[in-house]
């Protein structure tokens, strides 16, 4: 059925469909929430939920960096774990990298930017790999040699609002599995799931994707597990 990598897109988001705490990167959910009396006592749920769709994800540069793995000093103990990482800037330094290099059994960094650390450090891990594009990120094209490549059939996507909005504005989004956490964050600017440009023309409707229930689930502590497929080829009649 799929000639690239058949994909999932999983998140815990706020009830307002907020991603993180707030505009800078200093805020973050993953750090923030778990301080937050009502919050707190479930949102290992969301832990457990992605781990089940394991071992394979795609995130960018920016989340990790934001998430601290730069400035990660303990070793890690090897996990069986396949982690592709879209870092245009680059976000990872060299420290981030040798730190999921030690970690991860695979480490795929697709990039744009010749001069990122993770060239130079090609010759010290083994397990590292650099998917290079000389313009734009080719994102069908990367999923197409994930799986005929690299072998990756199904990759779980835990990438921030603008990256998801180009997944899913190309089509490359195939499910959604979101855990709400009971939570309103609020802000204009502060990321949600799918950020990137706003229509603005109802000739931009096809862009809407819509979504089949396949799953609505209470879990505990107030939070609510929600799945669906993703219909991509969107009718407007």
């Amino acid at each position: 059925m799929f000639e690239r990598a058949e994909t999932t897109l999983c998140l815990v988001i706020s009830v307002d469909g907020k991603i993180t705490t707030g505009s800078t990167d200093n805020l973050d959910s993953d750090l923030d929430w778990k301080r937050i009396a009502g919050v707190k006592e479930g949102f290992a749920q969301y832990y457990e939920v992605e781990q089940s769709l394991g071992p394979n994800y795609l995130n960018s540069g920016r989340v990790l960096e934001k998430v601290g793995f730069n400035n990660k000093k303990e070793i890690p103990e090897k996990e069986q774990l396949k982690f592709v990482v879209v870092d245009r800037k680059p976000h990872l330094n060299e420290n981030g990298i040798n730190y999921l290099c030690n970690w991860l059994e695979k480490l795929f960094i697709v990039t744009n930017n010749p001069r990122h650390p993770a060239f130079e450090l090609k010759d010290e891990h083994d397990n590292i790999e650099t998917i290079y594009y000389e313009t734009e990120v080719g994102f069908t094209d990367l999923l197409v040699r994930l799986r005929k490549q690299h072998k990756i059939e199904k990759i779980t996507i835990e990438s921030g609002g603008t990256l998801n909005a180009i997944f899913f504005r190309n089509g490359l989004v195939d499910h959604v599995k979101i855990v709400v956490a009971p939570l309103i964050v609020g802000g204009k600017d502060t990321s949600s799931m799918v950020d990137g440009f706003s229509l603005t023309d109802q000739s931009q409707l096809h862009l809407l994707k819509a979504l089949k229930l396949k799953e609505c689930k209470k879990l505990k502590n107030s939070y609510l597990l929600l799945e669906y497929d993703v219909i991509n080829n969107t009718v407007v009649e």
